[in-house]
């Protein structure tokens, strides 16, 4: 991908968004702690930070999580080159790189703009849920 050349992605490692999301629990395959997850991740969002972080990394949309099906996207990353050297010092394993992704991919400018109309709706009052037809 970086090289010019077409490497061989079969042999990257894989970062599913589920590893790193905060809703998930370890049974439905979230990898690290809950305080340092984030909230639904997306794959685009997984991608961007691994550019940020100048790993070099291939998205495949296509591909889905086998535990959840309806969770669509997967990252292939290479943490090492071929001499075995880092391509990021400051990433040396896969829980490092799931780490600093999820505190990364709050602060991602596509999350941004989706969380402000949000904050911004709270000014009107909503109604309570009670009312409507009584049970017997």
């Amino acid at each position: 991908m970086m090289d010019g050349g077409t490497p061989n992605f079969k042999t990257w490692n894989i970062l599913y968004p589920v590893y790193i999301n905060s809703k998930k629990t370890i049974a439905e395959g979230r990898r690290i702690s809950a305080a340092k997850a984030c909230e639904n991740p997306t794959s685009l969002e997984i991608g961007d930070c691994c550019g940020h972080l100048k790993i070099p990394f291939a998205i495949e949309i296509d591909k889905a999580y086998p535990r959840d099906f309806m969770q669509v996207g997967r990252v292939r990353f290479l943490l090492k080159r071929p001499d075995g050297s880092l391509h990021n010092p400051l990433v040396a394993s896969k829980k490092q790189l799931m780490i600093r992704v999820a505190e990364l991919v709050p602060r991602h400018p596509g999350r941004l703009k989706k969380q402000e109309p949000a904050s911004t709706s709270n000014a009107v009052p909503s109604k309570s849920g009670k009312g409507g037809k009584k049970k017997r």
